[in-house]
């Protein structure tokens, strides 16, 4: 079975009937015929699998339509969203498309983030905007436009990082901005409870995506950290997925405001 097919656990309907939007459902493209599947994809075909139909949104016309075509193979409905996420008009367009082509729209998962600059000195102006607009600026849009569209109880997920939790990377943009996260997510869920919408965090630690592995390639201790788990290896984005179901599910519907970490204990070291 492929990287892209594995999931963690049988499914049993979690989601069955639901209709979820999946912003950041791609997977960066890689030249590694190995390469790992990403948290935004793995949400959407596992979101699939527990029996939603599923929105795939991404700012890259193929790899939506890719993670919009694995959640057809599980024999869900899937529909490819093209957007960019940091963009107002785009984002609210990409919330109506998701409601519109669904029937309905009752929960929402916000997968993005960027890494610029490495340290104080060498972090310009320019990429300290550039990620705060994508990191928190574009789940803040998801949220601003995506509450008002969400059916009553409904829910939000973000993914978030243990960057936001202590000095973990080089970049204080990206460090900054997943601790800002906690602070919408407790927003959003004060916000949705007169609604019975539901708001948390997942929060990955050291996991075997793309994107992490650029991370691995750039900073040689943040391999070195593997064996600081309690598990002593990564995770991988199956795992952060089940986490995300799970928060997205009926099994959660006294969860909200809150941060689940997901990181094989990393920051219990």
């Amino acid at each position: 079975m492929s990287e892209t097919r594995r999931g963690v656990t049988r499914p049993v309907g979690l989601l069955t009937g639901r209709k979820v939007l999946v912003v950041g459902a791609g997977t960066r493209s890689s030249d590694d015929p190995e390469a790992p599947v990403g948290n935004g994809r793995a949400v959407a075909v596992l979101a699939a699998r527990e029996g939603a139909a599923v929105a795939c949104a991404d700012v890259s016309p193929s790899a939506a339509a890719a993670t919009a075509a694995l959640v057809g193979e599980e024999g869900a409905r899937g529909l490819a969203v093209v957007g960019d996420a940091t963009d107002p008009g785009r984002s609210s367009a990409m919330v109506a498309e998701a409601r519109r082509g669904l029937g309905a729209l009752d929960a929402i998962v916000v997968n993005v983030g960027i890494g610029l600059g490495a340290g104080l000195a060498d972090t310009s102006p320019e990429q300290w905007e550039r990620v705060l607009s994508v990191n928190l600026g574009a789940p803040f849009l998801a949220a601003k436009y995506g509450l008002p569209a969400l059916d009553d109880g409904g829910s939000v997920v973000f993914v978030g990082s243990v960057a936001g939790l202590r000095a973990a990377t080089d970049s204080p943009a990206y460090d900054s901005s997943k601790a800002g996260l906690f602070g919408l997510t407790r927003h959003v869920a004060k916000e949705g409870g007169p609604r019975r919408i539901r708001a948390n965090l997942v929060v990955p630690g050291l996991i075997d995506t793309p994107m992490g592995r650029e991370a691995s390639a750039r900073r040689a201790s943040r391999s070195g950290s593997f064996s600081r788990t309690h598990l002593g290896r990564q995770g991988t984005a199956w795992e952060v997925a089940e986490a995300v179901i799970f928060l997205l599910s009926q099994r959660a519907s006294y969860i909200t405001g809150q941060s689940l970490v997901v990181d094989g204990g990393l920051n219990a070291v």
